[in-house]
């Protein structure tokens, strides 16, 4: 059983990652994830950054966010693998073969569908959900609030569209 920690403890601990993370002892700049597609692009297609300047323009941000989601993604493996034991490796969870199809071509397609329109979004918003909700909303940015409304609308519709049985709810 995988013990929870209470609501508040969370919320500390989440303030003091942030006063961390805008500290000159930590990035000393918000905290996001997307800024390191364009970074990892411009390191995998060689581009030049006199050419390119967005790229000149994050690369101190896009450099320690690649480090950061490598963790992330190692921690958060080794956490499933031996703090809660609960990693298992699978294509089709049993929500979408409840709710949708059995089919692994059907979900690979989907989850590549929707991430690119997720990164392109985030581009577009000019930061990521992580860089929105935590950094952004802790700054009170008006572009973050917005962010964060539009995120709660398109949750709810696409929940609607997914569970379409009032019992599923």
């Amino acid at each position: 059983m995988i013990k929870k920690i209470p609501w508040w403890l969370g919320g500390t601990l989440m303030a003091l990652l942030l006063l961390f993370i805008f500290s000159i002892l930590g990035a000393d700049r918000p905290l996001g994830a997307s800024t390191y597609v364009p970074y990892f692009a411009g390191i995998i297609f060689d581009l030049d950054p006199d050419k390119y300047t967005y790229l000149k323009e994050i690369h101190n941000a896009g450099s320690w966010e690649g480090v950061m989601l490598l963790g992330v993604l190692f921690g958060s493996f080794l956490n499933a693998l031996f703090v809660t034991k609960t990693f298992r490796f699978i294509i089709v969870p049993a929500a979408w073969r409840k709710y949708k199809n059995n089919s692994v071509k059907s979900r690979l397609i989907w989850s590549f569908v929707s991430g690119f329109f997720l990164i392109i979004g985030a581009r577009l918003a000019g930061g990521c959900t992580s860089g929105h909700f935590l950094s952004g909303m802790t700054q009170t940015a008006f572009s973050s609030m917005i962010f964060g409304a539009v995120v709660m609308i398109s949750l709810v519709v696409t929940g609607k569209l997914f569970y379409k049985d009032k019992a599923d709810v």
